[in-house]
């Protein structure tokens, strides 16, 4: 594929952005204005990545015309040959970068971001596990500068959780989470094994992009909100009011449940936030599932009944299933160091969505 006609087409469209936001007007919209930051940021790199790979092209011309030339032993020769090596692995590093630029963006991918953990087979091991997954993706938003907050929880009996619900804000959070969906499955020796045999456990794990109100809407007569009193952490001020509140949204049957603050208000704000993400997962999903069901729905979806990841301690392994990549440092993935998966499920997706493309 000739990619120059692409590359002056984001070239002449960064011009385009770079001049509007230089418009003082544009920002009485903050939407609107927040929409062409984003592009102007992914045609900023783009551009870059196509000036880079123009000028290899270019280098490589000029150094296989040189050996044309050249005594195949001279100092001269030897050096282009060292050049082209270089500049080859330049011009298909870049090359890729433009390709995946043909994509066009998910407007999702900026959003902040839901998980939910829930426990599955397993007891409490599955409980300790959700516990281990929660640990896990705190520490990969650490990393990488996102801000975590709990939503709501239900402890087990032994320290892990039954259900945990939090929202992790920051720069391409979905982007990158979102291949977590799905079920993860750990083989270990539980701390309750006495007598030292390797048990199956899952957990349930779901990625929603934060949803706006012009997402999905939802009527007030199609919801019920109920108050009551909350349990657990929080103190006496969370005990002893009716803080928590329920809201049930009557056409598709889901229920929110958050009780994490002392603040009936602000509880229900995040319900309500919570309820809208659930509704825009299936709204995606729907769609997904009309215009794109040639795609591996686990990868493009995050297809909860499919089993996507198998963490096997005794091995020292974790492995994804859906493209069947194994990895030998489960303890350091375990530990948030999440990227040997990550980036190859977002290069795998950016393929298949590239394919789909009309040629």
């Amino acid at each position: 594929m000739d990619l120059k006609p692409h590359i002056e087409k984001f070239r002449k469209r960064f011009a385009e952005v770079e001049a509007w936001l230089s418009d003082a007007k544009v920002f009485d919209n903050p939407q609107n204005a927040q929409e062409l930051s984003r592009e102007y940021a992914r045609l900023k790199d783009l551009v870059a990545a196509g000036a880079a790979y123009l000028k290899a092209i270019a280098e490589l011309e000029a150094n296989r015309a040189l050996l044309k030339t050249e005594p195949a032993e001279s100092e001269l020769a030897l050096m282009a040959k060292e050049d082209i090596a270089q500049l080859e692995a330049a011009e298909k590093k870049f090359g890729h970068q433009i390709h995946f630029g043909l994509v066009p963006p998910d407007p999702t991918d900026s959003r902040n971001t839901i998980v939910e953990i829930r426990a599955g087979a397993g007891g409490n091991e599955s409980a300790l596990f959700a516990a281990d997954l929660y640990r896990m993706y705190g520490r990969y938003a650490e990393a990488r500068g996102w801000k975590i907050e709990t939503l709501d929880s239900s402890a087990s009996d032994l320290g892990g959780f039954k259900e945990i619900i939090f929202q992790i804000n920051g720069t391409d959070v979905f982007k990158r989470l979102k291949y977590e969906s799905g079920v993860h499955r750990v083989q270990r020796v539980p701390a309750t094994e006495a007598q030292g045999r390797i048990h199956t456990s899952t957990c349930t794990v779901a990625v929603l992009p934060e949803a706006q109100e012009v997402d999905v809407e939802i009527k007030p007569e199609d919801i019920d909100v109920t108050v009551c009193r909350a349990s657990g952490k929080g103190g006496q001020g969370v005990n002893t009011t009716d803080s928590a509140v329920q809201i049930q949204h009557r056409p598709s049957g889901l229920t929110v449940r958050i009780a994490d603050e002392r603040s009936q208000i602000k509880n229900r704000a995040k319900a309500m936030t919570v309820l809208r993400s659930r509704l825009l997962e299936i709204k995606v999903a729907e769609e997904n599932a009309k215009y794109a069901a040639h795609r591996k729905q686990q990868v493009g979806t995050g297809d909860r009944s499919e089993k996507i990841r198998t963490y096997n301690f005794p091995q020292n392994r974790v492995t994804d299933h859906r493209i069947e990549v194994t990895l030998y440092n489960l303890a350091n993935f375990i530990d948030g160091d999440l990227d040997g998966l990550v980036d190859p499920l977002m290069t795998n997706d950016m393929e298949e969505r590239l394919a789909a493309l009309p040629s």
